[in-house]
Formats: structure tokens, sequence, C-alpha cells
């Protein structure tokens, strides 16, 4: 896995390592790395590269200062942008110098207008380094940040953000105003989850970890992004020869109306591809039809009671909001087998305002339904800090909650607390895969993984990983793909991490 670790632990972490150093060599280290992914991304051309370094007034524009005199020494033109020249690290900034490169104030003596010397280096750079602020920010840029950044956007060069991206907040992803949106993030240590978490991980392109010799002093993460090898390891991989059905996992699927038949199509087909022993059909039998022709090997009924053994419940995909929906979604709520709860379901959940429930409960809201789970219409506050809502829909249902989105988020009912399991963040997934039907294909194939057996937190974070590396591997091509093409890949996402 890789882990992320809020700012207050790593801040520990490096006390702790530069109680035992040198003064100044865990910057050196930082700055050595931040040096190396300066020399591979301009390849053959350092000498005579032209380089600029935003500087701020603290370690990370020392960061980036010492990182410019290795690439000065190395030939190339380095120019470093003082947004603060009184406060600019006095060592890095001597190194620079004595290196040959040169410095010049982002703004003149008075006024906000980024100084024409600063401008234009900045507009003739082939690699800019951002260090104007670090993981110590908090709230937006200031007003002459602000400008510096504003420039980067028209700006051709190749931008690498140090440590963070300035404007990002690094323990939510949190952008509250303007930020640098790099190419390429060197990060010392530690992942920083607002690395990991849209908005942030948005705007940091391509994150590269340096070792700096933090992970001895490092304490719990607060978020944790799965890799293939831990989806593998928990994937549920038929056993010996005394394997059946039931124990590859039963799986109920509470889908379907008239109106949208082909989500219960499709959640039925997530939950077979996922690996479930039998898939048992619950819905109208017109839809009830469709899922047969479609998928001869469901069992089909037309009520919950009649569905026969169960090991985990999905509901919701095109339900409907209907009394009827309402009351036989509350049989399937009233049973002790795991639930997860999707679209209608959700919806029918937020008008009650809980969950009155001790069975292990997944819900898989989008930033929409999030909202209206936590009594509003804005889905700007979801998507603007998805950690804060993925956390509070967790404790305030007492369920585990798959937040999907850009960068989906898994977390459980005990999210928050001082020892709790860390949130998991989806490393998989592409543009692509915001299309109608993809989240009923996700619930079927993270509902089989709990008739598996697999806790919530597991069955979403394997579910939502193998969900969106079928939509890459669909969309290989560039082109547009359907839930249908997602569906249809998860066979080879599976056999990918094998």
């Amino acid at each position: 896995m890789r882990f992320g670790y809020p700012v207050a632990t790593v801040r520990r972490a490096e006390a702790e390592l530069m109680a035992s150093l040198p003064t100044g060599a865990l910057m050196r280290r930082a700055a050595g790395g931040l040096a190396a992914a300066g020399v591979e991304l301009l390849g053959r051309q350092v000498y005579g590269s032209r380089v600029v370094l935003l500087v701020g007034s603290g370690d990370n524009g020392g960061d980036a200062l010492f990182a410019g005199a290795t690439l000065a020494r190395r030939g190339a033109v380095v120019t470093a942008v003082l947004l603060d020249p009184d406060r600019a690290h006095p060592a890095g900034l001597a190194a620079l110098r004595v290196a040959g490169g040169l410095s010049v104030p982002a703004f003149p003596d008075s006024g906000r207008r980024v100084a024409a010397a600063a401008e234009q280096a900045i507009r003739t750079a082939e690699l800019v380094l951002d260090g104007i602020v670090g993981i110590g920010a908090t709230g937006p840029l200031r007003a002459e940040p602000a400008a510096v950044v504003a420039l980067l956007a028209d700006a051709p060069a190749t931008v690498v953000a140090v440590d963070l991206p300035s404007g990002v907040d690094p323990d939510t992803g949190a952008v509250p105003g303007p930020a640098v949106r790099a190419d390429v993030t060197v990060t010392f240590g530690a992942y920083k989850p607002g690395l990991l978490v849209d908005p942030g991980a948005g705007h940091a392109g391509v994150v590269q970890l340096v070792d700096i010799g933090l992970d001895p002093y490092l304490a719990e993460p607060s978020l944790a992004a799965l890799q293939a090898v831990d989806v593998a390891a928990a994937w549920p991989w038929p056993g010996g020869p005394e394997m059946d059905k039931y124990r590859r996992g039963v799986v109920g699927v509470f889908a379907g109306s008239a109106g949208y038949p082909g989500a219960a199509v499709l959640a039925v087909g997530g939950a077979l591809r996922g690996g479930a022993g039998m898939v048992r059909y619950v819905g109208p039998d017109r839809v009830a039809a469709l899922v047969r022709a479609r998928w001869p090997e469901a069992v089909v009924a037309t009520k919950p009671a009649d569905a026969g053994r169960v090991q985990a419940w999905v509901a919701g995909p095109g339900l409907g909001t209907d009394p009827a929906a309402a009351g036989q979604l509350d049989e399937v709520l009233a049973t002790d087998h795991p639930v997860l709860l999707d679209a209608d379901a959700l919806t029918l959940l937020a008008g009650r305002g809980g969950l009155d429930r001790t069975a292990p409960t997944l819900l898989t809201p989008h930033a929409g339904e999030a909202a209206r789970l936590l009594g509003h219409d804005d889905r700007a506050r979801i998507e603007a800090d998805r950690l804060a809502a993925v956390t509070e829909l967790a404790r305030r249902y007492r369920a585990t909650v798959l937040l999907k989105g850009t960068t989906t988020l898994i977390a459980g009912p005990d999210a928050g607390d001082a020892r709790s399991t860390p949130i998991r963040v989806n490393p998989t997934g592409t543009p692509w895969l915001a299309t109608a039907g993809s989240g009923d294909v996700l619930s079927g194939l993270a509902g089989s993984l709990l008739a598996a057996g697999l806790q919530p937190v597991d069955a979403g974070s394997v579910g939502a990983y193998l969900h969106g590396l079928a939509a890459r591997l669909a969309a290989d091509a560039g082109v547009p793909i359907t839930a249908g093409d997602v569906l249809d890949a998860l066979r080879h996402a599976v056999a990918a991490i094998r």
C-alpha cells in the first residue's frame, strides 16, 4: 500500500530525524532528490536550459534553492524569483549564487504587479520549481503568490511542485483558491493526503516520493491506497476441490424497475463478474425477464422474502422510491447479512436521516447523493473536501462509505477516531468511467465481495480498484466506453492482478 500521513505526523517525524543529523542535512537530502527529478525531466538538455525557482520564505524555498544550485553546476541557467527577498533561505540563496545562479525579486518595491524581469523569466523557462509555500501553509494563497501562480497557466515550462503544489491543503486536498497545477510533484519522506485526494490530486500531476529517512519515525497513516499486490491478496480466489458455490458466496441483488431495467442487468453482471458463486435477483417480472435473458445463471424472485439463501445483499440500483420499493428495502435491511446500498436506496435512506442497523453495511454514494445524505443539496461542498465528507457520512450512519468520484474514498464507521483504520483512496480509474450505469456495475462487484466474506472496507476498496482498472483497460484506445464495456473488462482486470 501507499500511505498518506497528515502534516502533524510528518513534522514530528522530521523533528526526530533532524535531531540525529547535522544541521541542514535533511534539506540537502530533499534537494538532492528534487534536483535529480529536474535532471531527468530536462533529459540531455540540462546545459543551457532555463530553470526558474519560485522561492517563498519557508523550507520549500530552501529546497528549491539548493536543487537550483545543483542544476546550475550542471550548466543550467537558473533564476530564483524571490517572493520575499528578505526572508529567502540564506544558505540556499548563497549556494545558488556560488553556483552561478541569479535571483530577482518577484515584485517591485511597491505594488502587487509581478516585476518585468520575474515575469520574463517565468514565461521563457523550460523548467519551473514551485517552492512558494509548503506543507505548513493553510488557507488560500495571498494575492502576491497568487499573481505569480497565475503566470504559470500560460507558461510553456514543465512545472515541478516541491513537496506539494502551492495552494493545495496538504491534509485534505482542498483547493480554497488559486493553486499551482504541477506536471510533477516531488514529495519528501511520505505521501501527504492532499496529493492523493481530489481536488488536490488533480493539481499534483505525477507524484514522485523521495526517501529522506522518515520511515522509522512515522506514526499511523491517515490514508492508504491499495496496490495490485494488496488487491490480489484480498481477492477471494477459489480454494481446493471442496469449493462450492455457497462457499464462493451468494449475493442477492434487489434492483431495477420499469423505468430503469438496465440497472438490474448491470448490477447482476457486476456480481457475476465479481466471482459470486450464485446471484439471486429480486425485482419486477418484466425486469427479471431481461436479467434472465442476459444472465441465465441468475436465479430470480419477485420479493426479498422469496429469494432463498443469501449471504449479502445489493439494494438500490434503478429501484425506484415508491412505497413498495421502500417496504421491500426494509425487509433487506432487517436481515443480519451484509448489505450494500446504492442509488435509490440511498435516496430512501436520506429521507429517513439515519440507519438503524448493526450488521455490516456499505453505502456507495456519488457526491450528489452524499450531499442529500448529509441533509443538503450542495454537491460542491462534498467535492471541495471529500475527506471530511466521507468521514462525516461514515460516522453519522455508522456504516462503511464508498464515496465515488474522481478519487474514490472508502471510510469505515470509525473514521476519524484516533486508532481508526486509515481511509482508503482508490488509485485506479479514468475520466471515461463517468458514464451511466458504471456505478451499478461497481455495486454488484462490491456486493459479490461482501458475500465472499470480505469486510466492507476491503470489499469497497478491492471493488473500486478492479472497477477502475477495468475501465482503464476498456478505454485503452482512448475512446469512449459504456458501463457494459467496463463489465466485460472486469475479467481482464482480475487477470491483471493475478
